[in-house]
């Protein structure tokens, strides 16, 4: 046998690519190639490009997801080539042959520890990237939760203002029939009139806006409906963003910013409430007094919206990587769940309106914007950073494309009494007129 064939047989792709179909229960759905230039695999399939035994090593450590997403933002493992389309063929790969996420049983884990022996990529777990979040304290412990906003939030506001339209809506834009050519930015301010329509802000009307972000909705309420804006955010860069933004519009009369947990928010007879994908933060257990706190907020009859990111029910939580990079300790539940804990609480949902759609184009534009300004990213934040925010939207826009995650507005009322509808009849009119209009 001539050494070139001998190579092609034991080259670390040919390893590689079969102790993972092994685990996978199938052929391959990717080409691999590794850092001894071999390859495996089937030809014209994404080209998963293993740079060095350090990713194997990590793999051995760490398993799963957020194993190859470490490998991932070092750069030790990378996809050739477009990687949405990438990770859009293995997903599609992997549902068309019925592969299964790994399994490996304990005679497995001797082979490949055996194979990672042959390889060299045995030795010390390699440190978690210098982008993992690492927090302390109790779940959903008051200080373990600023910390967790401020991993995500507080990157910089040159950093938000980089990657978002004018609006500065790190959230869901809404895309009308009658403006489907729209850009973002008019997404985002179509998403904040909707909103205000439904809360049916008038002038003077009191708004408590928690989780604010950086202000979007409550300078778009304060300047074009005139309403009475409490703004609450646990991310100092936000604070500051919006009082500067209030100081500058002339505002002060009708904004109040605090940098507070909504645990602490006092008072209460709001004519509204709205909380913008804020929800995913507060945890699991803790989401009854949150909504709790909802229906204690606003007055009676008042409203209330809850714009927030769902999850099936065999997938709750945020994922391996989303917790660890992005977004820690957040939960994601079904659309009922999230209806039935709003009711519990007492407040009384009028409409669920869902927006999965429109997510898969707003995180688009912010995928567009981060590629095409990589270099600015990259000076600004760091190469690993911008890596973790590259896998993180175009994971996100196909989580949300092929409907693994949802996003909806749910509208409520907290009524006057028992059996009182918090809707009179003239608002209730108004109400479905605003929906024919759209």
């Amino acid at each position: 046998m001539t050494t070139a064939r001998t190579s092609a047989l034991t080259g670390a792709a040919q390893r590689l690519a079969a102790l993972a179909e092994g685990a996978l229960g199938g052929p391959l759905p990717v080409r691999l190639r590794t850092w001894d230039g071999s390859e495996s695999g089937p030809a014209g399939a994404p080209v998963v490009v293993v740079r060095s035994r350090r990713a194997l090593r990590r793999l051995l450590w760490q398993p799963g997801e957020l194993g190859l997403a470490q490998a991932y933002v070092t750069g030790e493992i990378d996809v050739e080539g477009d990687l949405p389309q990438g990770l859009r063929a293995m997903w599609a790969a992997v549902r068309e042959r019925g592969l299964h996420a790994p399994r490996l049983s304990p005679a497995d884990w001797t082979r490949a520890v055996a194979e990672a022996v042959r390889l060299g990529a045995i030795g010390p777990r390699p440190p978690a990237p210098a982008t993992q979040a690492r927090l302390r304290g109790g779940l959903h412990s008051k200080a373990r939760d600023r910390a967790a906003i401020s991993h995500h939030y507080d990157l910089s506001n040159d950093f938000y203002s980089l990657l978002l339209d004018e609006t500065m809506a790190y959230s869901c834009g809404y895309w009308t029939g009658a403006e489907s050519q729209a850009g973002p930015a008019d997404a985002q301010r179509a998403k904040l009139e909707l909103i205000c329509r439904k809360l049916g802000l008038v002038p003077g009307a009191r708004l408590l806006d928690i989780g604010c972000g950086w202000g979007s909705l409550t300078l778009y309420a304060a300047e074009e409906h005139q309403a009475q804006v409490t703004a609450v955010t646990l991310a100092r860069e936000q604070a500051a963003y919006v009082r500067e933004q209030v100081r500058g519009r002339g505002l002060e009369d009708r904004v109040e910013v605090v940098c507070q947990d909504y645990r602490d928010i006092t008072g209460s007879s709001y004519d509204a409430v709205a909380t913008v994908e804020m929800g995913e933060h507060v945890g699991d257990e803790e989401y009854p007094a949150f909504a709790a706190a909802l229906h204690r907020l606003v007055r009676p009859q008042g409203r209330v919206l809850v714009q927030q990111m769902s999850r099936g029910t065999r997938a709750p939580g945020g994922g391996a990587f989303i917790e660890a990079y992005i977004a820690p300790d957040m939960h994601m539940r079904p659309t009922a769940e999230t209806v039935g804990l709003l009711e519990a609480a007492g407040l009384e949902v009028r409409s669920v309106e869902s927006m999965r759609e429109h997510y898969v184009r707003t995180i688009e534009a912010w995928h567009r914007t981060l590629e095409e300004r990589w270099e600015q990213f990259v000076r600004l934040v760091g190469e690993e950073t911008a890596r973790v925010w590259r896998l993180y939207l175009v994971g996100g826009a196909l989580a949300f494309e092929e409907r693994r995650m949802g996003v909806d507005q749910f509208l409520a009322v907290r009524p006057k009494a028992t059996g009182d509808s918090g809707l009179t009849g003239a608002e209730a009119g108004d109400w479905y007129r605003h929906l024919g209009e759209r």
